[in-house]
């Protein structure tokens, strides 16, 4: 067992940047490190005030309405839409927890730097809805843009990156067209929990391996299903290409990783970014700290040359 195996068993890795670790601060603040032993309407409570904690106001003229599309759907505008490719966000929470208020600043900044649509939507959660209920609404609400001839870039953070590349691979498989590019931010992707970034960083700040086990299981979603598991997908190829950024301090960073090198190995473009000082859930330290505002720049660069 290397040093950092044996460090990661007693020790929590942090990271150095202090606008990160201001961050975290507020974070732990609003929602404790222990908050998966909480009951659900608790976790939710927590979210959704952390959540308001970093509200930002939207950009000038973007505008955004609610509607339904298969499933309730946000409908963001930017104030200058220069492309008639649309985004599809579907956010995080572990499955658990988010909304279409946990995401709203994000979404708006997002499409406002594509000038692009964007979409948001209100999947249903566990454990009230336990898999494939996530995957089949962000499924239906695909298939109702693809309908209305919409070319889509699917972008999701997280679980919701989870869900973007389950997407991608149902689309492939079932002749769904439409899909031209897939963002995946810090995804969930279904890694070995005892090995790599699982071990060495099963104590990070931000999210554990024991809260990835937890949303796995509260999710109940089969352990052998690629669509629920991506990384177990025996092949790869004719998938959309992708960019995949993950937290160096986070459990869930091998997972982007290995995602990133067999779609390599598939021939399907993907770059790759590791933020050398970002924790899980980094996009909410855009406005605060430099690595996850650099980030983010990157991140909607990526956006912006799917939907160009």
């Amino acid at each position: 067992m290397d040093e950092a195996m044996e460090n990661s068993e007693t020790h929590s890795p942090m990271p150095s940047e202090l606008g990160i670790l201001e961050f975290l601060g507020v974070c732990n603040s609003f929602y404790p490190p222990d908050a998966v032993n909480a009951p659900i309407a608790q976790q939710r409570a927590w979210y959704d005030a952390l959540c308001a904690r970093f509200d930002r106001p939207l950009p000038d003229g973007l505008i955004f309405q609610d509607e339904v599309l298969f499933v309730p759907i946000r409908r963001y505008r930017p104030a200058l839409v220069a492309t008639k490719k649309v985004l599809l966000y579907l956010h995080g929470g572990g499955f658990v927890v988010g909304s279409l208020e946990s995401h709203h600043a994000i979404c708006a900044e997002i499409a406002e730097f594509a000038q692009a649509e964007l979409i948001s939507v209100d999947y249903r959660l566990a454990p009230e809805h336990v898999w494939p209920a996530q995957t089949d609404d962000c499924y239906g609400v695909l298939k109702q843009l693809v309908g209305q001839d919409k070319q889509v870039v699917v972008i999701g953070d997280s679980a919701g990156g989870n869900l973007a590349a389950g997407l991608s691979l149902r689309a492939r498989d079932e002749n769904l067209p439409g899909i031209i590019g897939q963002v995946l931010i810090y995804p969930a992707l279904g890694g070995d929990l005892t090995s790599g970034s699982y071990r060495e960083m099963a104590n990070a700040p931000g999210l554990t391996t024991a809260d990835v086990a937890y949303y796995r299981a509260v999710l109940k979603a089969p352990q052998n299903e690629p669509v629920a598991h991506p990384l177990l997908s025996s092949d790869l190829s004719g998938l959309p290409p992708a960019y995949i950024t993950v937290a160096h301090f986070d459990p869930l960073r091998d997972d982007g990783w290995l995602y990133a090198q067999r779609l390599k190995q598939s021939g399907v473009p993907a770059t790759f970014r590791d933020e050398p000082q970002m924790i899980h859930a980094w996009l909410r330290a855009r406005h605060m700290s430099e690595g996850a505002r650099d980030g983010f720049k990157a991140l909607c660069e990526a956006i912006r040359g799917f939907a160009a």
